[in-house]
């Protein structure tokens, strides 16, 4: 253990060593009206994303084209199969390259039993297979998102929330290689650039909020009958409802995995406090290294 330094007689090793000096400061990071609508997003998502896989369960195939009649073959098939001792094996089959996913994806077991089924029921509300209550689920969490969706965005421009904070500017573009680095060290900020979104965070946030959800949204549109009668035509720009349905499918998990690489950088630059900002609004503001 280091022994302490006389002030008089600072020795070159501990005047050379940054040492983080702790703060009070307490920031208003953000606003009601953000923090309401960032926990509707969060309760309609999850139970968006879960009653879909029970969907998606129904018919646990995706394929490219209008219609999954045309012979082609599925892109993407989650199955089981029972081997010649009446055991049941799990396949994930991507692009025509087979995985055994037994347990996971495919046969699933509750209390020694297995039974066939494509993600398991952990992963999906409101059970292990009910199409038209999981339907039903989906749709009345999409029209809750969508509603939210639709305020956040009114709010960032009214509030110029999008314009000040979101929006990169030119110092942000030019220094996104330093941003990736530091991303990769593990190198936070603290002080005045803790208070400010990052260059990585606000194209993350502009690529989910005005790219990824809007085409989420649409191609669940595709999907619908009605829709496709009201106004027809314009599912085949995607190439098909078939098409839709993948699409809808793979961004879905693209929204995923922002989540949990947003998820992950809150816990490691800081879960209570992260957290607490976006409950009451205060953030504690780290503070900057100081040299003795």
């Amino acid at each position: 253990m280091d022994q302490p330094v006389s002030p008089a007689l600072p020795s070159a090793h501990a005047a050379a060593r940054p040492r983080a000096v702790p703060t009070h400061e307490l920031y208003r990071r953000h606003a009601l009206p953000v923090r309401i609508m960032h926990w509707v997003n969060v309760v309609a998502l999850t139970l968006m994303f879960m009653s879909g896989l029970q969907i998606f369960n129904s018919h646990p195939a995706l394929y490219w084209g209008a219609s999954s009649y045309t012979g082609r073959p599925a892109w993407l098939e989650i199955g089981a199969r029972q081997d010649s001792q009446g055991r049941m094996t799990g396949y994930t089959r991507i692009l025509g390259r087979e995985f055994t996913t037994t347990g996971v994806l495919g046969v699933s077991t509750d209390e020694g039993r297995a039974y066939a089924q494509g993600f398991p029921g952990w992963l999906t509300v409101p059970s292990h297979q009910w199409l038209s209550m999981a339907r039903a689920w989906h749709f009345f969490f999409a029209w809750i998102f969508l509603i939210n969706g639709l305020c956040y965005v009114l709010y960032v421009i009214a509030s110029r929330h999008l314009a000040r904070d979101l929006w990169p500017t030119r110092m942000d573009v030019r220094g996104i290689g330093a941003s990736i680095v530091d991303h990769l060290r593990f190198r936070h900020p603290t002080g005045e650039a803790a208070k400010r979104y990052n260059v990585l965070q606000k194209f993350a946030y502009l690529t989910v909020i005005f790219v990824l959800l809007p085409l989420v949204i649409l191609m669940g549109f595709g999907m619908s009958p009605r829709l496709d009668t009201l106004f027809g035509g314009w599912v085949d720009w995607f190439g098909g409802r078939q098409s839709v349905r993948s699409l809808h499918f793979i961004i879905a998990w693209l929204l995923v995995g922002f989540v949990l690489i947003h998820v992950f950088e809150v816990i490691v630059t800081g879960l209570w406090n992260n957290v607490r900002s976006m409950i009451t609004g205060r953030y504690r503001v780290p503070q900057e290294p100081l040299r003795e």
